[in-house]
């Protein structure tokens, strides 16, 4: 549909008196003279350049991912040369996923699928020769490493849907002669596998009928499975880091007897537990393993900004070097066979990804790359954790970024929901909130109840609250940035994707004065269709949505109550709509239903379809267009800086 914008008898009609009106046209251009230069949406929405560094073995090479003739392909560059990086793996007709250096520091392994079908297969490259050759040769097959150990350089081992399309049981490869065996079957309800020292798949973790998580363990690779450890649906899913070094215990991440996620080591012949690291309230995310001596270094909290908790003190001190080097979140994504050199991957809220060379022996930092250097070369926001309580006591995290400037007060703002909503902001860059930063908003993005990383409490009080309390989290996130003087009353939208188009949605119908408009981006209307969607095939999934949501049968009129199609009616402010053609065709119906019945009530809305997405934007092409009629719709309504839309 073409774009329609307000005049200002529309503003009148969408509830701006004539005086705002004025005031957001010419409170601007006061605005505007102080910003830094805008932009261009190109630098912001960009795809990365290069990333995904990874070294060799013998340290003297480094092999990226970066794009060729329009495809993503892997590049190496001899690391100290100032020769040419090549490119060593490419195909004209699909992009390499991911890729691996093999053992030997003479072959890499990569994973790349057939014109989208997301059945990866595993590609091995002998790089003196380019001779290349697919390891998981069968059709309709889709494969995922798992394993490698350098003490077993010829074999790798992957998972594969070989022998049923609905179970990935894990296969051994020889990577001398190509060989494929069955390795360990999955009985069916197995989501996750761990290998221990000796390379014998050990651990397993399944996902159970009722929802709830079981790890079993077996003690060689032809032993029986037994169950070490379970945790109901209530605990989250947890997580498996791997065995200890001498094979006799596991790392689990769970939130079984605490609040948040935390690190146990379990000894899987008593089933004793062990509590490694833990927090009250922020959910352990991840951990550091020497991939040598197979010891446990650091663990990582997700808090506000990345914590690390260092338990191998001959590493403090690089660590210390490490934050002195970018104000930035980082980690250690690979390292040599000696362990000398590190390639250290850094990402900040207001700074372009950058990926170093971090030497032990000098404890020197040198600059592999900037991930999009053109990034790198414009004026960023500033960003700040923020945190304040919400209307029943919930304490609410997130962050506030604002336009560079200008002074911090009375701004237009523009509340951004990430998605999931299971998932959670975190201190990375947000491109989003860059931009629109940058053209002049003050944008806070809040992990409102439901949102991951904060312990199972603020977890589950977000179970059936869609268009209820995680909707308040909102509105009380607004009225935050008002009380403090920072955002304007009547200059406040609302913007998100996917489960934050939801929330778009549910604002305006649900809380019809408290945004002056929103912007949806692939978001569900109607909760029924949403659960109904999730393939039984996905059992698991199907059943968590049911729990969070809501259950289509049983509670068909609360998921109605808390749909936006069905009280589209008490839509009235401005809103704009962007969906993808190639969504099932539910969900277009169900997006023209809306549209109809905001327009048939007099209301504003602006849809765009795209013919070539689906539910997200795949093509930058695509991308570029929304933003650019995006950022002209709210300078409309919100009164920000725009550039011209192309």
């Amino acid at each position: 549909m073409r774009l329609v914008w307000l005049t200002l008898e529309a503003g009148v009609r969408a509830g701006l008196s004539k005086g705002v009106w004025v005031l957001l046209l010419f409170g601007t251009l006061s605005v505007e003279a102080e910003l830094p230069a805008l932009i261009p949406r190109e630098v912001l929405f960009g795809n990365q350049e290069r990333f995904s560094p990874k070294i060799s073995p013998d340290g003297t090479k480094l092999g990226y991912l970066a794009a060729h003739e329009g495809v993503m392909s892997v590049w190496v560059k001899t690391l100290g040369n100032e020769a040419a990086d090549q490119v060593v793996v490419q195909d004209p007709q699909a992009s390499v996923m991911d890729f691996f250096w093999q053992a030997d520091g003479e072959h890499l392994l990569y994973l790349k699928d057939h014109d989208g079908n997301q059945n990866w297969h595993i590609f091995q490259t002998h790089l003196p020769s380019k001779n290349t050759r697919d390891l998981t040769a069968f059709i309709g097959v889709r494969a995922q490493l798992i394993g490698v150990n350098e003490a077993f350089p010829d074999q790798i081992l992957v998972t594969m849907n070989l022998r049923d399309r609905g179970v990935s049981d894990v296969y051994r490869i020889n990577l001398q002669h190509g060989g494929v065996l069955l390795d360990t079957e999955n009985v069916g309800d197995v989501v996750n596998w761990v290998v221990d020292a000796t390379f014998q798949v050990r651990g397993a973790m399944a996902g159970l009928e009722d929802g709830s998580t079981e790890v079993r363990v077996r003690n060689d690779g032809r032993s029986v499975w037994r169950r070490v450890l379970r945790w109901g649906a209530s605990e989250g899913p947890g997580a498996l880091h791997g065995f200890t070094a001498d094979s006799k215990g596991l790392f689990i991440a769970t939130s079984l007897e605490a609040n948040a996620t935390r690190l146990l080591e379990v000894d899987v012949a008593t089933g004793n537990r062990k509590v490694i690291v833990e927090d009250p309230t922020q959910d352990v995310a991840g951990v550091m393993v020497n991939p040598a001596t197979r010891q446990l270094e650091a663990v990582q909290i997700a808090k506000l900004r990345d914590e690390w908790v260092v338990l191998d003190g001959s590493i403090q001190a690089h660590f210390d070097e490490l934050k002195r080097v970018r104000n930035a979140d980082f980690l250690v994504s690979n390292r040599d066979r000696s362990g000398r050199f590190w390639v250290v991957s850094y990402q900040g809220a207001d700074t372009g990804g950058a990926h170093y060379l971090y030497d032990k022996q000098t404890r020197r930092s040198s600059l592999l790359f900037f991930v999009r250097p053109a990034m790198d070369k414009v004026t960023l926001s500033a960003v700040k954790p923020v945190s304040f309580t919400a209307r029943d006591g919930i304490l609410l995290q997130g962050y506030l970024t604002l336009p560079p400037g200008v002074e911090s007060k009375n701004l237009p703002t523009v509340v951004v929901v990430h998605a999931g909503p299971w998932a959670r902001d975190s201190f990375l860059m947000s491109n989003e909130a860059q931009w629109l930063a940058n053209r002049g908003y003050a944008v806070l993005q809040v992990n409102y109840r439901g949102s991951a990383g904060f312990g199972k409490a603020h977890l589950l009080a977000g179970d059936k609250e869609w268009g209820g309390k995680m909707l308040d989290d909102l509105v009380d996130a607004k009225n935050w940035a008002v009380k403090e003087g920072l955002a304007d009353t009547r200059r406040v939208g609302i913007y998100g994707a996917s489960y934050g188009g939801y929330a778009v949605l549910a604002a305006l119908a649900f809380a019809p004065h408290e945004f002056a408009c929103g912007v949806d981006l692939f978001g569900p209307s109607n909760l029924s269709t949403l659960v109904k969607s999730v393939p039984e095939r996905f059992r698991l999934t199907r059943a968590m949505f049911e729990r969070r949501i809501g259950n289509p049968e049983s509670e068909s009129d609360f998921l109605k109550s808390r749909s936006p199609l069905f009280k589209a009616d008490r839509i009235t402010k401005p809103l704009m709509i962007a969906q993808g053609a190639l969504a099932s065709q539910t969900e277009v119906e169900e997006t023209k239903d809306l549209v109809a019945a905001i327009k048939k009530r007099g209301g504003f809305v602006d849809a765009m379809v795209f013919e070539d997405e689906a539910t997200g934007f795949s093509k930058m092409t695509t991308a570029l267009k929304f933003y650019g009629a995006c950022e002209q719709f709210l300078a409309k309504h919100l009164g920000g800086r725009s550039a011209p839309a192309k």
